[in-house]
């Protein structure tokens, strides 16, 4: 009588008799099938379309028989990789397959899981003989699919105020507070969503960390990012010949041993401010002239001249039209 072969694994089972002289041989083919099934790994290059049939051939090693397969390739459409009719086995397939396609693992006329198109992970699989059955290699903490949980405790983290999953964000939700703890785990700094919102906003973080002194600002839209503090004034040291002034300074201004020109920045844009004060009490005697640089003053197209001992004042720049005012005169 011939040798018959077995149904998963195609091991040759001979009967008595028969093969004599290669019962070594055979008995070895056959023990390397049973290592290739219970721990054999395989990268199998996988069809770019359609489908890939691993085979099981009978009294030898086939790509079909690994307990390991790494599907490798290119595929240009959805494939599937198929495993014979009647096969009973296990799997671990990992999709290292390069092109966004869902790959299915299914029997010849059966069916069976889906690699999604992104997912280039691993599957823990097994074929019935008829369909190939997904395990799970994880299942959501505690049972939950929308809660963060204890591992141990399935307790929502947060206690009423839940840390949910909404499929996309961490979600802190009713009012909860996130704490961000110091190094000594005895102080933190908390976060936390007002009572009352009038409508969900999101703030972007700026993409890089600005400089000494900066403020972080929006632009009415969410976006944060980090620009020079131009509130209050930047005080200069005193001034004795004419110069151009900057927006957002001010100066003391000694004309003791002459009148000169103060002249306004050019190019400013509403809100721009330029402050001054009479040093020495000498404008009455020696003017200081505010050079308009092209912008009106006061409405006017004409510098404007300070002949009022000890004066004190901030020009503010408007629009094209009435230019720099005065806030104090």
């Amino acid at each position: 009588m011939a040798s018959s072969y077995s149904t998963d694994l195609k091991l040759e089972l001979m009967v008595t008799g028969e093969k004599a002289g290669e019962w070594g041989d055979i008995t070895n083919t056959n023990l390397n099938i049973l290592q290739q099934a219970i721990g054999g790994y395989e990268a199998v290059t996988v069809s770019g379309t359609g489908d890939t049939a691993l085979t099981f051939t009978n009294g030898t090693l086939s790509n079909g028989k690994n307990a390991v397969i790494k599907l490798t390739g290119t595929i240009t459409d959805n494939i599937t990789v198929s495993i014979p009719d009647g096969i009973e086995k296990t799997y671990i397939f990992e999709n290292g397959t390069t092109g966004s396609f869902t790959v299915q693992i299914k029997t010849s006329s059966g069916t069976g899981p889906t690699f999604a198109t992104t997912d280039k992970g691993y599957k823990l699989v097994y074929s019935n003989g008829t369909d190939v059955e997904d395990v799970a290699l994880a299942s959501p903490p505690g049972g939950s699919d929308t809660q963060i949980q204890f591992n141990d405790g399935g307790t929502a983290f947060g206690g009423s105020a839940n840390l949910i999953w909404d499929g996309t964000n961490v979600v802190l939700d009713s009012e909860g507070e996130l704490r961000l703890g110091d190094n000594a785990g005895a102080e933190y700094v908390g976060l936390k969503a007002p009572a009352t919102v009038s409508a969900s906003y999101t703030l972007n973080l700026p993409t890089a960390t600005g400089t000494a002194d900066q403020i972080l600002v929006t632009d009415g839209s969410g976006n944060l990012s980090f620009v020079d503090n131009s509130g209050g004034t930047d005080w200069q040291a005193v001034k004795t010949t004419g110069f151009t002034a900057v927006a957002g300074e001010g100066y003391f201004i000694n004309t003791t041993s002459g009148a000169f020109t103060m002249t306004l920045p050019a190019s400013p844009t509403i809100g721009d401010e330029v402050a001054f004060i009479d040093y020495a009490g000498t404008f009455d005697t020696n003017n200081l002239t505010v050079g308009r640089n092209s912008e009106n003053i006061q409405g006017s197209a004409a510098d404007l001249t300070v002949s009022t001992e000890r004066a004190a004042n901030t020009l503010v720049y408007t629009d094209g039209t009435q230019g720099w005012l005065l806030k104090v005169k």
